[in-house]
């Protein structure tokens, strides 16, 4: 669960980082023999909101050869990741996409928020 707070008016920048600390990720079973490279987890309580957000910046890395998600049932809350690299260790992969896309998250809120307050002055 996410605390939300608020410090002068920033409450999204924490939460958010509080939520990418407390996510739920673990390997799929039956996917130990295909090596390091390719894996597939499971993050429980997410979405394509999430899903897609991560594959467009997974996907951009050179070694990467394949990288999608599924949502396995529209009733379940989670999706499956799918990771295939040449020879980096797909568990590398996926924790340097999600530092990725916390700092482009916490860029365009910093942005965001920096132009709010540029607006707010005239």
């Amino acid at each position: 669960m996410v605390k939300e707070v608020k410090e002068s008016g920033t409450a999204w920048t924490l939460s958010w980082k509080v939520y990418i600390l407390a996510m739920e990720i673990y390997q799929l079973p039956g996917d130990e023999d295909s090596g390091l490279t390719c894996r597939t987890y499971v993050i429980q309580n997410e979405t394509h909101t999430l899903g897609n957000a991560l594959k467009c910046i997974v996907d951009r890395y050179d070694d990467v050869q394949f990288c999608g998600y599924t949502l396995p049932h529209p009733a379940e809350s989670k999706i499956h990741f799918r990771i295939q690299t040449h020879d980096t260790p797909a568990l590398e992969v996926l924790k340097r996409g999600l530092k990725d896309l916390q700092r482009l998250c916490d860029h365009t809120l910093n942005l965001f928020e920096r132009e709010v307050k540029e607006f707010n002055k005239t």
